[in-house]
């Protein structure tokens, strides 16, 4: 078995920035010397650490991973971090769920909270379904909102949508670990990266109950414009922004229902 020296080196030449960092993991996640000769090979074939490792670190709770599935990151805790200072809620949506790492963060200590999940993506949601056992058995595979029950329509206190929002001609240049080995679905949100966005739009007042919020990552360009879509749908948007890791998220509210006298 190689010493972890040689595996940063390694690691380097492949141009790994955190080669050291990287080296030990893989070391200690290695089963045997064959186990970690593959791990190595991945990695310095370009494979997301994560793939290779088959689970990632988010929000402090060890996620499950598996090849193709996207990669949840550090930047998207902002989502949580947001949505964890609205709770305790009745029922909590994550949608497009990916590995369900936002509903994981958000409710792992709320037991008494409903959680669903769901994805268009079947291995995703294979992997959420693994992720989230002993949490719910409601993750769904589907577009969007139609594989969700009907009980859920304008009961969904909380909605955790992180819709793909990279525009199709920028997908080009992002880097490899993205473009190769990620499901394009999972990236491309079309012209303006706006499109899944607006699916969501239409749908969601409909699901959210009365005062529910909608919550979204969406890039910085697009922040006018993604507030304008929510708010022509019925919602009240407001940004959330983290200079630190330059990430903005939109907290939209259906505004509650209001009696006329």
């Amino acid at each position: 078995m190689p010493s972890i020296a040689e595996t940063v080196t390694r690691l380097r030449a492949a141009g790994c920035v955190f080669a050291e960092d990287e080296a030990a993991l893989l070391h200690a996640e290695a089963g045997s010397a064959g186990h970690l000769e593959s791990m190595i090979a991945r990695r310095v074939a370009g494979a997301p650490l994560e793939h290779v490792l088959g689970w990632a670190s988010f929000a402090g709770v060890r996620v499950e991973i598996t090849d193709g599935v996207f990669v949840p990151r550090h930047r998207t805790e902002l989502l949580t971090t947001t949505a964890r200072a609205l709770m305790p809620v009745r029922t909590v949506l994550d949608l497009c769920c990916g590995t369900g790492a936002l509903g994981l963060v958000v409710v792992r200590d709320h037991p008494e909270v409903r959680l669903v999940a769901a994805d268009v993506d079947p291995a995703a949601v294979a992997c959420a379904r693994r992720n989230l056992a002993g949490l719910t058995e409601e993750v769904y595979c589907g577009d969007l909102f139609a594989p969700l029950p009907p009980d859920l329509l304008s009961a969904v206190d909380l909605l955790l949508v992180n819709v793909p929002y990279v525009p199709t001609a920028e997908i080009a240049y992002l880097p490899e670990e993205f473009r190769v080995h990620e499901a394009r679905a999972a990236l491309d949100g079309g012209p303006d990266g706006l499109d899944l966005l607006r699916r969501v739009a239409l749908e969601a007042p409909g699901w959210l109950s009365p005062g529910g919020t909608l919550l979204t990552e969406t890039g910085a360009p697009q922040l006018a414009t993604a507030q304008a879509i929510l708010a022509s749908a019925g919602l009240e948007p407001r940004a959330v922004t983290d200079p630190e890791t330059e990430t903005t998220v939109i907290a939209a509210v259906r505004p509650s229902t209001v009696s006329s006298v």
